[in-house]
């Protein structure tokens, strides 16, 4: 793994060093803000606004992950497969994405949901442009796989997933003064209907799918019907429980499909002479995409 963090010699760590700046201070920026907002006494995912498509507060603790991987993903640009990458291929995405996700957090904090549905559908975007970027890279090494496509998988699964709850946050009923209406429900079922195709499509983008997208969606999934008693909502608590199962077939399809992308690559490595299971380019292509 040594090689992969090697720079060749027209590469400095001075090289775009703006940017490079810009990455690492956007990260630790959010992660700061996003850490606080699980942790802090304002208690800011426990004591928001309550609907029929609210996950469990403990689904937010992916944040945390995903901006811990975000860090490597900054640690990552100094490599010269990393700058190739980060530096000039996404570029100044990465920066816009934090700020993005950064208006985002504060206008949640604040309650204002509307204007925190737009500043997601805004980060999912940018989120989403990344996501095509990386998936785009055809030689791939286990360090491509770890700090961009992991984080970026997550990343993309996630986002896409709290646009619904931010939706319905900004412009559902109250579901502790309002009962469940007709729309409520059909909206609810329509969104879980969504993410149960995104999950789908994860899992089939390509031969070993995409466990972390996959992954990410189903964690919201059941973080929604362990929210949704069926105290609150019959209806919704024994849909997303219905979701929630279904989910975990796209998720093994992707392990699956992981699975036997591991086996075809070590069993060619073996046949053709390049060394076995602990080939240095055997983690390439393993966390899902192209």
């Amino acid at each position: 793994m040594a090689s992969f963090f090697r720079r060749p010699p027209n590469n400095s760590w001075s090289d775009h060093l703006l940017l490079k700046l810009a990455n690492i201070a956007g990260a630790l920026f959010v992660m700061g803000a996003n850490g606080y907002t699980v942790i802090s006494p304002l208690d800011v995912y426990y004591s928001g606004k309550e609907t029929y498509f609210t996950p469990a507060p403990w689904a937010y603790f992916l944040w945390p992950v995903i901006h811990l991987l975000v860090l490597g993903t900054c640690t990552y640009q100094f490599s010269g497969r990393g700058k190739e990458l980060i530096i000039d291929i996404i570029g100044w995405n990465l920066p816009l994405l934090d700020f993005m996700n950064a208006m985002y957090i504060y206008a949640w904090t604040n309650q204002e949901y509307k204007y925190a549905l737009v500043f997601m559908i805004f980060t999912s975007s940018v989120v989403s442009k990344i996501y095509r970027l990386v998936k785009a890279s055809t030689i791939r090494n286990i360090c491509d796989e770890l700090f961009l496509h992991l984080p970026f998988s997550l990343y993309h699964g996630w986002t896409t997933c709290l646009i619904f709850s931010t939706g319905f946050a900004a412009f559902g009923v109250n579901a502790e003064t309002e009962p469940e209406e007709f729309w409520t429900k059909v909206f609810v079922l329509l969104s879980l209907f969504i993410l149960q195709a995104l999950a789908s499509a994860y899992a089939y983008v390509s031969t070993e799918g995409d466990l972390p997208a996959c992954l990410a969606v189903s964690w919201f999934i059941w973080a929604v019907f362990v929210n949704q008693t069926p105290e609150k909502s019959p209806f919704v608590h024994w849909c997303a429980l219905g979701a929630a199962i279904l989910s975990l077939c796209w998720l093994m399809r992707s392990a699956i499909g992981l699975e036997l992308k591991i086996r075809t690559r070590n069993a060619n490595n073996v046949r053709f002479g390049f060394g076995g299971p602990n080939n240095d380019h055997e983690g390439s292509r393993l966390l899902g995409g192209h």
